[in-house]
């Protein structure tokens, strides 16, 4: 049975850190010369942690399923990243970035944490213009700040609408610095498929050569995770079509709790679906919504009207449009946070009045601004997205409003780490995406870069020594002990299984049937009699796979359906996970929005002498119920107090 500690040090919130790095254990160059450490992922979090665990002197070895670092899906943020400088001296504060983050994530997240990564996020930009990151300057040559969601300051610092490209190419500078180094190895288009605990530690993974399909073994003292997030469990998603969710549930099945899998982001500003051949979903940065306004017709019969092809966006008068987030908030107007945005463009779509042929969109529209501003200005803004969004829409948005609709984007929820960033695994750590720990039941805009690097570049390389300044006496052990040799052979069986099925029915056949499972049901709105009924088509899916699922080609060599296949039945057991947290918590936070748990305005409705905690499940085995650990949180510098953006 696990057992949950935080780990939390003592003191007043604003000397926790402080006190942890004065007090911490430490490990001589010498000796960091004899341990070993794994970091899977190549994102910000795994590429700034392999760049500063190298540069410190310990052996790393780092692991992509991409053929360079460079593709890892931190790549498509665009908007931003949060600190808090207060550059624009407009009020902001450490403090006040903690605030808003535990608000904007509805007081479901850990307050220790929450404040590190405040406290840490300053360093992030010292440590990213120092990597030379191109981020946007004033006229003077100071750094600039926009707006983003559920913030009345301007912290976002940015690079156009490629931030999170940039940011990762510094990262990657870094980290092949210590490739050339010898301090880092490098593993590209190499999958994990298992971790291996030997007398209770984490201490290796098992790897498939996503080329030649050879199964290999590493050994290391410590192992990080920075694999990003599950939302392809949704089939359609922001998200990269090789983002997965494997490693999280490979370290669950391990003994590593998986916490809060219901809290699953929905961005506002998506391009919508447009047909049922699309495999993926096209963002568009949160950071338009600073001069864009969303909007939809007043009156239902322009909207049909609009709809039918018989009238466009521009010909609706001023007084005719709809600007429902400035009408319904209007102390944050189109600033509200994500899950506030996406709610309220659901219910306007849901009574009537959304747009495009399906009714599934409304507009975002820049007339105002380049009213006010002029065109160049809103182009040297966002030029990159404007050209994107034509390029997919065929339409041009300096003329015609866009059209954007909620979709699946960002997990909150993800592998249980404590204070150390170290899950009930003792060795195995977990950054970035991959665990939940920051962000509580919604992660506000341009703060998932931040906590990426502020894990990777500043926080792990303290906490990791804590746990090796204990392993330093441990020789590196030979992978042909049993339980490497077991991990190994239970893949291989797992391989020849999938290979064996030779059913009738594509992988991608059945990751749609899991997906549209998943968005009526354990999407943006759910309820009991949904998440019942998730429950039990995810079991209907599941069984189809297993007897149904056809993987052509064979186990050797290149095999993409079967790397898709492997992928898919984790994605079906966490569907499974998410429903069931989602049935468990009776109320509506952030992210997860239960239809019987909501205020006579139709806003979240949190429960917080019940449900103010995190929950934790443990892998009990196959087809057999996780059980539900809880970890009660503590709020001593913030008040619980039902969200108001108004």
């Amino acid at each position: 049975m696990i057992k949950l500690d935080a780990k939390i040090p003592e003191g007043p919130l604003a000397q926790k850190w402080s006190n942890y790095k004065a007090n911490q254990k430490l490990v001589n160059p010498s000796n960091k010369r004899k341990l070993d450490v794994i970091i899977v992922g190549t994102g910000l979090a795994g590429a700034s942690a392999a760049s500063s665990l190298g540069e410190m002197g310990f052996n790393v070895k780092i692991f992509t399923i991409q053929d360079s670092p460079r593709r890892a899906h931190s790549i498509a943020a665009q908007g931003g990243i949060n600190a808090a400088k207060n550059y624009p001296n407009d009020g902001d504060s450490i403090f006040r970035l903690f605030y808003d983050t535990v608000k904007g994530g509805d007081y479901r997240a850990r307050e220790a944490n929450v404040y590190r990564l405040a406290e840490v996020s300053n360093s992030i930009i010292d440590q990213c213009v120092a990597q030379g990151v191109p981020f946007a300057r004033e006229y003077g040559g100071l750094l600039d700040n926009r707006s983003f969601g559920g913030a009345q300051v301007s912290r976002t610092f940015y690079a156009k609408g490629q931030t999170g490209q940039q940011l990762l190419l510094g990262a990657y500078q870094a980290l092949m610095r210590q490739v050339n180094a010898g301090t880092v190895e490098m593993h590209t288009r190499t999958e994990l498929v298992d971790i291996v605990i030997v007398d209770g530690k984490a201490r290796g993974i098992i790897t498939r050569d996503l080329v030649t399909g050879k199964l290999e073994k590493h050994f290391a003292h410590a192992v990080v995770l920075g694999t990003g997030g599950y939302g392809n469990a949704f089939f359609l998603s922001t998200n990269a079509m090789g983002s997965n969710g494997s490693a999280a549930l490979k370290a669950y099945h391990k003994g590593a709790a998986f916490a809060n899998p219901c809290f699953a982001q929905i961005h506002p500003t998506c391009i919508p679906v447009h047909g049922e051949f699309q495999s993926k979903l096209t963002l568009m940065s949160e950071s338009l919504r600073n001069d864009g306004r969303i909007w939809v017709p007043k009156k239902k019969e322009d909207a049909e009207a609009i709809r039918a092809g018989k009238l466009k966006p521009t010909q609706i008068a001023e007084e005719d449009r709809d600007y429902y987030l400035e009408r319904r908030y209007p102390a944050f107007g189109n600033l509200v946070p994500r899950d506030v945005a996406s709610r309220a463009a659901k219910e306007r779509c849901d009574a009537g009045f959304g747009v495009g042929t399906t009714g599934l969109a409304v507009y975002l529209d820049f007339k105002t601004s380049i009213e006010r501003l002029g065109k160049e200005a809103i182009e040297d803004r966002y030029g990159n997205l404007f050209q994107m969004y034509e390029k997919i829409v065929d339409d041009n948005p300096y003329e015609t409003p866009m059209m954007i609709y909620p979709a699946i984007h960002y997990t909150m929820g993800g592998i249980w780490v404590d204070y150390n960033l170290q899950t009930t695994v003792p060795g195995l750590f977990s950054i970035g995406e991959a665990n939940f720990s920051d962000h509580g039941a919604n992660r506000l805009g341009a703060s998932a870069l931040m906590q990426g690097l502020a894990d990777g570049y500043f926080v792990l390389p303290y906490t990791i020594q804590n746990y090796l300044a204990d392993d330093i006496a441990t020789p590196r052990m030979t992978t042909d002990e049993k339980e490497f040799v077991e991990a190994e052979k239970a893949i291989n069986d797992r391989i020849t299984k999938l290979m064996k099925i030779k059913g009738k029915r594509s992988v991608d056949s059945i990751h749609k049937e899991l997906g549209v499972v998943m968005w009526d049901f354990v999407g943006m709105a759910r309820n009991k009699e949904g998440l019942q009924k998730a429950l039990e088509r995810i079991k209907e899916v599941k069984k189809e796979f297993w007897t149904n699922v056809r993987i052509p080609g064979s186990e050797e060599g290149m095999n993409v359906e079967l790397e898709k296949a492997n992928r898919l039945a984790d994605f079906i057991e966490i569907g499974e996970l998410m429903a069931r947290d989602g049935l468990n918590r009776e109320e509506s936070c952030g992210g997860h929005f239960r239809e019987e748990y909501q205020t006579p305005e139709g806003e979240a409705l949190r429960q917080d002498d019940k449900f103010a905690y995190v929950s934790c499940w443990e892998y009990q085995g196959e087809d057999k119920a996780p059980v539900m650990h809880k970890e009660d949180l503590v709020f001593e510098n913030v008040k619980l107090i039902q969200r108001n953006y108004k």
